[in-house]
């Protein structure tokens, strides 16, 4: 059955929002001229590949100019390559390096400051890193900025119970320098654990309990929580909380699209689904739906959205190419998650230990199979499903192209496995519970368990990241 948009308000929220001051396109393109790979940051801060940072100054009154040239330099005569600590831009830009001086971060100090800067004023809505000094002659840039949050220390609390203890694991290849980000469901804050070492090195202080986070860009972490209506925007490289984003009702689950710079959050209570730019890092729709939303998945296609009603177990796909219609695919009791696989709707019921499947275009059911213990998960990639049991430690791989199970995987734990996280660039997924401190990697492509490691804290929720240089 299908319901057009007048069962899917869609509330456009571009109006409520105030966007973040954008580093014009041909400054942009005059940095990377020399610094591809740069990141303009939502906020307007420029960040070269080797995470030196500049400021941007906005003019008072911009000059016409095709191509941007450097009008003046500090040092004289020196180029962009060369990372000078001033720029002046014949369009009136200035750019400003973040240098250090005796231990402190700061700017350029100039008795008198050419009148781009006098005139200019920061990104109103940036980030100043951790400690930053403006010195006194440049304060006018600074505008209604609060610079005292450049006195904060973040959000890092230091580990000091694991101090000099000998942790160290050796991680699989795909692992090498990564960084776990973990909520453990029995503390606030975020765990933070290089894949080396099964202990946290230092956990990210958080005010509430956290519901979901998920990481973008290898840059930033999104976090929901269960009592409150704001999700935070944190910067890893700062270790700060970026951005505020607030909501009606509580937000709650998170899922991102890389290819689109789109991430879809959920308010249950509200009966919403909320499309939020990762480009500019502000709302922009508000999809009214029907029901809660909970089992909240999108489809490795990057076309559809399924959650389910939890008042009435009733299963809904949000067709996104299709001008957001509703799709209702029926009934289905005691939804543990949903997944989409070669043109097929595939549900697990955790009491059941069932897996259904639905024919997504006529909706029709097709067949129902007998599943390992417990289904709590299900991970679908290239023809294949991993459906992961919960009361044996096992992930059952079935051929979506007749569905049958081909394979069992044992992972050999006394744990209760909740979850898989599939290790971006790569045919691993990892397996992790919330009840003990403990994850296995699976190899895709070999149907094997290829490790398993230690860690100190219990995994209700994982994200996967490089390691996070800060910022210099």
């Amino acid at each position: 059955m299908r319901k057009i948009l007048t069962a899917l308000c869609m509330v456009l929220l571009a109006g409520t929002q105030t966007l973040a001051q954008q580093v014009p396109q041909s400054v942009q393109d005059f940095v990377n001229k020399d610094f591809p790979g740069t990141n303009f940051r939502f906020d307007g801060a420029i960040i070269l590949p080797d995470n030196t940072m500049y400021l941007p100054v906005f003019p008072a009154k911009t000059e016409d100019s095709e191509a941007v040239e450097i009008k003046s330099a500090y040092p004289v005569n020196t180029t962009m390559k060369q990372k000078p600590d001033m720029i002046i831009l014949d369009n009136n830009y200035a750019l400003l390096k973040v240098i250090n001086t005796n231990g402190k971060k700061t700017v350029i100090n100039m008795t008198a400051p050419p009148e781009e800067l006098q005139n200019g004023l920061l990104p109103q809505d940036i980030l100043l890193p951790k400690g930053l000094v403006i010195p006194e002659s440049l304060k006018g840039i600074i505008g209604d900025i609060d610079v005292g949050v450049t006195q904060e220390t973040g959000l890092r609390i230091n580990n000091s119970r694991n101090k000099g203890k000998k942790s160290e694991t050796t991680p699989v290849e795909p692992l090498n320098n990564k960084t776990f980000y973990i909520s453990s469901g029995t503390n606030k804050n975020i765990q933070v654990i290089h894949t080396d070492s099964k202990s946290a090195q230092y956990a990210l202080e958080q005010k509430h309990v956290i519901n979901d986070l998920k990481a973008y860009n290898n840059q930033f972490l999104l976090v929901t929580y269960f009592d409150s209506k704001v999700m935070n925007i944190i910067s890893l490289m700062d270790e700060k909380v970026i951005k505020e984003v607030n909501f009606e009702i509580c937000p709650e689950q998170i899922l991102i699209d890389n290819d689109k710079k789109i991430a879809y959050i959920t308010s249950g209570s509200d009966s919403s689904v909320y499309v939020f730019s990762l480009e500019t890092m502000t709302l922009k729709r508000q999809l009214k739906i029907n029901g809660l939303c909970e089992k909240f998945t999108l489809s490795q296609d990057g076309t559809k959205l399924f959650y389910v009603d939890r008042n009435k177990n009733d299963i809904w796909a949000i067709e996104l190419d299709n001008n957001y219609l509703l799709k209702n695919i029926g009934s289905f009791p005691n939804v543990s998650k949903i997944a989409y696989e070669n043109g097929k709707i595939y549900v697990i019921s955790r009491t059941k230990n069932r897996l259904a499947i639905v024919d997504y275009d006529t909706n029709e059911f097709i067949t129902e199979l007998e599943v390992c213990e417990k289904p709590v998960d299900l991970y679908a990639h290239d023809k294949e499903l991993f459906i992961l049991g919960a009361q044996d430690n096992i992930v059952e791989v079935l051929n979506t192209e007749d569905d049958t199970i081909t394979d069992k995987l044992f992972l050999n734990t006394n744990a209760f496995a909740t979850q898989m996280t599939p290790i971006d660039n790569s045919e691993l997924i990892m397996v992790t519970n919330a009840r003990s401190g403990l994850y296995s990697v699976i190899d895709t492509t070999l149907k094997e368990v290829v490790k398993t490691s230690p860690l100190d804290v219990p995994v209700r929720a994982i994200v996967i990241t490089d390691k996070v240089k800060t910022i210099k």
